[in-house]
């Protein structure tokens, strides 16, 4: 009888999964359900579709010969039973089940309250992604609710399409998770710019049918249009109501493994106490399980992602490894800081050493060396006496 995989996700992580274990020799029927109607897609360029430079149909990822059961929206799980069952009401069995079920935008409890006709735009499906640029067509202001790589994404694409865009963002600065501030207040000179305003230390408290959006602060902004990009939840309510562990995300250990025959892989695993939530850890999760269950590697193990951000955004660019806020008081955290600032081409480098490992790194306007970087920060190698090369053109490749 032939083995069946079933995958619940039919998202980036799914199609990693699917394409890499065929690569791999995988033996087995391998079928991805996806609740939306298109095939797999790279979520990670969804704001490039707001600015024209691609059609949403371009983004479709390759998912090795698995069968795609998109529009087909799994419902409920029995990991006992080794089922599951369809929005339609059909029962389908498995072998082995792979949830990849991604993460759903969080919006802010005061927005989610709004009125009816005021309910922010959110970027997480291609769908979504269509129906903002659609109503972006009929706007000239925009309130973006959040400043981190997605609000910056968005901020910037409504700005190439002519709006007048402010940014409202909780945190002392933009992409506080992967800049430091003063990497962080280049990135907002930046924007300004490109005609983006951004308001940080500020959250939105209301936002009204009238097109009004109302601050802590008590000022009121116009917008026509409202965006939350406020990060996003992993989506685990099949995995709990099937009686799977389950915190911020579900739970698995360094085989990926949550129960017997039960995986979990991208925005909706939890490992080692860390729901990861970017492009990177889930590709890493997707292919240390196709590697187990393809056989090629049967004791394939998941240790962990580094913490890794990039953005490209049209002019506005940046890398970021390790933790942002390293090095800000070298002496207590024991480690050595070599920065390059210039302010007048909006470039500012970053590099945080412990003893003669990469503990944190910011290229900002200058991604020149970031292959350089990105291999010794990974690979977690010594770097030389002179790490000054890391940061510069000279000896990048």
């Amino acid at each position: 009888m032939t083995r069946r995989i079933a995958v619940v996700g039919a998202g980036m992580a799914a199609a990693r999964f699917a394409e890499r274990f065929q690569a791999l020799g995988g033996d087995a029927e391998v079928t991805l359900y996806g609740a939306e109607p298109r095939p797999p897609y790279n979520r990670v360029l969804l704001a490039d579709v707001l600015t024209g430079r691609y059609a949403a149909d371009d983004l479709t990822l390759p998912a090795g010969e698995a069968q795609l059961r998109t529009g087909c929206e799994v419902t409920a799980l029995d990991v006992v039973a080794h089922t599951l069952r369809l929005a339609d009401g059909t029962q389908v069995p498995y072998d082995e089940l792979v949830l990849a079920t991604g993460a759903g935008p969080v919006v802010p409890a005061g927005v989610a309250a709004a009125e009816r006709a005021a309910v922010p735009y959110v970027v997480r499906t291609a769908d979504d992604c269509e129906a903002l640029a659609a109503a972006a067509a009929r706007a000239r202001r925009a309130v973006v609710i959040g400043g981190g790589v997605l609000g910056v994404s968005v901020a910037r694409a409504l700005a190439s399409r002519g709006l007048r865009v402010t940014i409202v963002h909780q945190a002392p600065h933009l992409v506080e998770r992967a800049l430091d501030g003063a990497a962080g207040e280049l990135l907002r000179r930046g924007l300004a710019a490109l005609g983006v305003e951004t308001r940080t230390g500020s959250t939105v408290r209301a936002v009204h049918g009238d097109g009004r959006v109302g601050l802590s602060d008590g000022q009121t902004l116009d917008a026509g249009l409202v965006v939350a990009a406020c990060g996003v939840r992993p989506r685990t309510a099949l995995a709990r109501a099937a009686g799977l562990p389950v915190r911020t995300g579900v739970v698995v250990d360094d085989r990926l493994s949550c129960a017997p025959g039960v995986y979990a892989i991208g925005d909706c695993a939890e490992h080692r106490g860390r729901a990861h939530g970017t492009a990177g850890a889930a590709w890493e999760q997707a292919d240390v399980l196709a590697a187990r269950l393809s056989g090629a590697a049967p004791d394939a193990a998941y240790a962990g992602s580094r913490p890794y951000a990039r953005l490209s955004a049209g002019p506005l660019e940046y890398a970021a490894f390790g933790d942002p806020a390293a090095g800000e008081d070298a002496a207590a955290d024991g480690v050595d800081v070599l920065r390059i600032a210039d302010a007048t081409r909006g470039a500012y480098k970053k590099l945080v050493l412990r003893g003669d490992r990469i503990a944190g790194a910011i290229l900002l306007g200058d991604l020149a060396t970031v292959g350089a970087l990105a291999r010794a920060y990974e690979r977690d190698e010594p770097v030389p006496a002179d790490p000054f090369h890391l940061l510069t053109s000279q000896g990048a490749s």
